[in-house]
């Protein structure tokens, strides 16, 4: 099993999956502090009822095909017959994200993975998701299509084989690179930097 958190990872960062969940190591900056606040309301686990829905929240989740396990944020239930007896209808999970949408596709996959973990768990199939921007205080639908389906049945299969095999992928300047709480430890800048010549390699001063 590994944690529905490390596919979020990897998407943002092979390197920075690399780091936790193969050396352990773990970094904390501005990011992971909002980020932690924006879980505050959503990390204790509990339900209750609003406009024929069941909310859920901080369940846990599995998925034994997938070799998966972790907690949604919320889970919102629909039942056809209304009540809590009620056949499920509809279910969908919802994620708590600090800041906006981003480039990456990396909050997608998780939501998706979470989806994938309810259809085992539920016997349901599982369309549609939510993400939930606390700076903007606005949620948006996630579709969780066949595109979404496959990038994130992808990455579970590329996830495993770098924690299996443990081999650290390299150390890569790019952009997310400034807002990664493990940036200290990675130090991109200095595997981009062209190394110093050799101070005893003889020069040839006619050039």
């Amino acid at each position: 099993m590994f944690p529905l958190s490390a596919i979020n990872d990897y998407l943002y960062c092979p390197r920075r999956a690399g780091l936790k969940f193969i050396e352990g190591l773990r970094g904390e900056n501005e990011h992971t502090l909002l980020g932690d606040q924006a879980h505050e309301h959503v990390d204790f686990p509990g339900y209750e009822q609003r406009a024929g829905w069941t909310l859920l929240r901080a369940l846990p989740l599995y998925s034994d095909r997938l070799g998966l396990s972790g907690k949604a944020d919320l889970v919102e239930i629909h039942r056809a017959s209304g009540g809590e007896a009620g056949a499920i209808a509809e279910i969908r999970p919802v994620e708590y994200k600090k800041g906006p949408k981003r480039r990456f596709a990396n909050d997608e996959a998780q939501l998706c993975a979470q989806a994938f973990c309810l259809e085992e768990m539920f016997g349901l199939s599982v369309e549609v998701g939510s993400i939930y921007h606390a700076s903007s205080q606005k949620r948006r639908d996630v579709c969780f299509d066949e595109p979404l389906r496959i990038k994130t049945r992808e990455t579970i299969t590329a996830l495993r084989r770098l924690i299996e095999t443990g081999e650290m992928p390299p150390a890569e300047l790019r952009p997310q690179c400034e807002g990664c709480s493990l940036h200290k430890i990675c130090l991109p800048e200095a595997s981009s930097k062209t190394p110093f010549r050799n101070l005893y390699e003889p020069i040839s001063y006619n050039s």
